[in-house]
């Protein structure tokens, strides 16, 4: 295949639908109506000979030919970027926008409040915190840099160790006061636990109580964190939360503190095409002096 003759326009559009998988996505991602992108994936098809996606009601997937296309696009994309980077002056200007995806507890309890201080040093960077229970996608240019929880082992990514952070099992004074006593793991089957969807779960370092006792589970769920959070506060139940976001609340208390602790890591995922860029530089070192 030869790429001498195609349109960059429609190598954009053949990225967008190969990360997103649809034309609807990609439609809200480029602004395009996915009639035009439907057309000029088939142009650049015929341009290049060769099928690029198998379509299905269930979206676009990629053939052999497209994941080997996917590759050199992304390297003339990754190519395309550093100049206009260097036109602009972007590796050297702090201001602009740095998009930084967070897990919803850290970017809540940590981050958000610190972001005042962010901003009043640096007040022509534009902050958008994405904290969510699902991450936003580095490697597919879905937001700048993003701390994970697992090590990403694909993507045009720099990524380095945060930090480590602990977990324990909380309940209210109130819960405590009128729920049988918990001297032992086996108590627990005995008391309501909270906790996530199991089918919803984007990670599974998120399934805690597998570690403590197989066959414990939660009857309470949500997929939010903060949901959890609200709801051993109201006296529903225990349940396994980050100390950095437990310990700040005076009504509970710690259940099995001796015996029952979870240790997870915070990863930095930032794409290699903008990491040297200075906006970028600032919203990492700012990540790295946070204290849990």
């Amino acid at each position: 295949m030869a790429l001498e003759n195609t349109n960059w326009d429609d190598l954009r559009v053949f990225l967008a639908v190969a990360r997103s998988g649809n034309l609807d996505a990609a439609s809200d991602q480029l602004s395009l109506d996915p009639t035009t992108l439907g057309r000029r994936l088939r142009r650049l098809e015929q341009a290049l000979g060769t099928a690029l996606f198998e379509r299905s009601r269930r979206g676009h997937r990629l053939t052999n030919a497209g994941e080997w296309m996917v590759r050199q696009v992304e390297n003339i994309e990754h190519t395309m970027y550093q100049v206009e980077g260097e036109i602009a002056g972007e590796a050297d200007r702090l201001q602009g926008t740095v998009r930084l995806s967070v897990t919803e507890g850290f970017g809540n309890a940590i981050i958000a409040p610190a972001l005042a201080g962010l901003a009043a040093q640096y007040p022509e960077l534009n902050i958008e915190l994405i904290a969510t229970s699902g991450l936003l996608n580095v490697s597919k240019r879905e937001a700048d840099l993003a701390v994970v929880l697992s090590r990403p082992t694909t993507g045009r990514l720099k990524v380095s160790k945060l930090t480590d952070y602990e977990l324990k099992l909380y309940a209210s004074k109130a819960y405590l006061k009128r729920a049988s006593p918990i001297s032992t793991i086996a108590d627990l089957h005995n008391h309501t636990l909270i906790g996530y969807v199991d089918d919803l779960i984007y990670s599974p370092k998120l399934r805690y109580y597998a570690e403590i006792d197989p066959n414990l589970a939660p009857t309470l769920c949500s997929s939010s964190l903060l949901a959890q959070a609200r709801m051993v506060s109201a006296g529903a139940g225990i349940a396994m939360l980050p100390r950095f976001l437990a310990d700040s609340d005076k009504d509970l208390k710690l259940v099995l503190p001796d015996t029952v602790s979870v240790t997870r890591s915070f990863w930095l995922a930032v794409h290699e095409d903008v990491a040297d860029f200075a906006r970028i530089r600032v919203v990492v070192e700012f990540l790295r002096e946070l204290q849990l």
